[in-house]
């Protein structure tokens, strides 16, 4: 669009224009239309548990339908009685304590995401991103008004950054560092001795922190999760935690997140939230109680199995020539280098980059995948694991035969 364009022949605002729709999200789409087609395609894009949600937070919703205090407006920060139960949740899970106050319940942890970076940031204010990070994370930050900075780690460390690479990328204007443990898109899990070294770092400077702990509860083998603001407190009066139940309960579709954080930070938030979308569906916040106030068993279940997987597709990816995939240690996601294969002759194509790849391996072997590019990080994949054992082993086996025929 051209400078000298009118606002009146302008369209579309430069502020929404300029957001790039969902990659994970694309390649979900993309898969199923595929599929509905009658093409045979195995989907490792979306984020999300292959699992149905618990029958005992069904319930609860379905009790909800039925009574007429939940079909009218609720308050704009969560019903009461889910902002109590989160910060009980939230003790138990990770030794934070804190109170319903500091709670905003959230249309998912997009909608909390976003409004946490809005309600602390101003134009120009700096966040430093580590790399690979997962799609939504720079988007939010620009449409705050905020300039993502990235650090960028790879397979050699595991995908984890240091805290003198946070300390090179550090400005003036620098004002958040973004936290995520256990990760997405990597599954890089940060030991406790690295996650204090850098929540002190943080302090030290008086940088704010957002911290993203989703997958807190999808850990491997020695791997621990450790909430950054329970391990520092000093860092506690400039730290957002955000939280949601769609990975540990399977409950993706029914959009419940939360923030929490200093109370005034909250109450920014919720202002703001009861002008975008008032409160959250008040059928899936009772669905929400019902998991955080209920038992763990369900995802101790499906950690038994994305463990399977994991070292199902970490085993089967390596023994792919010219991809290596550190093992992940959280979340369900494997994040293999596939820098050995770019520029290789592939069934009459040389793919010069990661979605070059991509496209061909959808279109070859139609296998889903995401490429690096929609994480920061070109040269890489990123498969998801939570999908069931044949198909992961079917799929996996036929990008061992697309890509087993390489050739210089």
């Amino acid at each position: 669009m051209s400078a000298a364009t009118s606002p009146s022949e302008r369209r579309v605002s430069a502020r929404i224009g300029a957001i790039s729709e969902s990659a994970t999200l694309a390649v979900d789409a993309k898969a199923k239309a595929l599929k509905a087609a009658g093409r045979p395609v195995i989907g490792f894009g979306a984020g999300e548990p292959d699992f149905p949600t618990p029958g005992y937070i069904v319930d609860a919703a379905i009790e909800a339908c039925s009574n007429p205090k939940y079909h009218r407006y609720t308050p704009a920060g969560g019903l009461p009685e889910l902002k109590a139960a989160i910060a009980e949740k939230t003790l138990r899970d990770s030794g934070y304590e804190v109170e319903p106050s500091q709670v905003l319940v959230t249309n998912g942890g997009k909608q909390a995401i976003y409004e946490a970076f809005a309600a602390i940031l101003d134009p120009g204010d700096e966040v430093i991103v580590p790399a690979p990070y997962w799609t939504t994370y720079p988007e939010s930050i620009r449409l705050a008004g905020g300039v993502p900075v990235e650090v960028v780690a790879d397979e050699t460390t595991g995908y984890r950054v240091s805290v003198e690479q946070l300390e090179a990328a550090r400005t003036e204007r620098t004002k958040v560092v973004l936290f995520v443990s256990p990760s997405n898109p990597t599954g890089a899990v940060y030991n406790r001795a690295d996650t204090e070294a850098i929540g002190r770092w943080a302090v030290e400077h008086g940088l704010w922190v957002l911290t993203d702990e989703i997958y807190e509860h999808l850990v491997y083998g020695d791997a621990e999760f450790t909430s950054l603001p329970a391990l520092v407190p000093e860092l506690r009066d400039r730290c957002i935690v955000v939280n949601g139940v769609a990975k540990t309960y399977a409950m993706t579709g029914w959009r419940v997140g939360w923030i929490v954080g200093p109370k005034d930070v909250v109450k920014a938030a919720t202002n703001l939230q009861s002008h975008a979308t008032s409160n959250v569906s008040n059928v899936a916040q009772v669905a929400a109680l019902a998991a955080v106030s209920g038992p763990l068993d369900a995802v101790a279940e499906m950690r038994t199995a994305f463990d399977r997987r994991r070292r199902t597709i970490v085993r089967m990816l390596n023994e792919i020539d010219g991809v290596l995939c550190p093992e992940p240690e959280g979340a369900f996601y494997a994040y293999p280098s596939v820098k050995g294969l770019l520029g290789k002759e592939i069934r009459g194509r040389r793919p010069a980059d990661s979605a070059e790849l991509a496209a061909l391996i959808l279109d070859e072997a139609e296998v889903a995948v995401v490429p690096g590019e929609a994480f920061g990080t070109p040269g890489y994949l990123r498969l998801s694991y939570a999908l069931g054992d044949d198909d992961l082993v079917e799929g996996v086996s036929r990008l061992q035969k697309l890509l087993g025929e390489a050739r210089d």
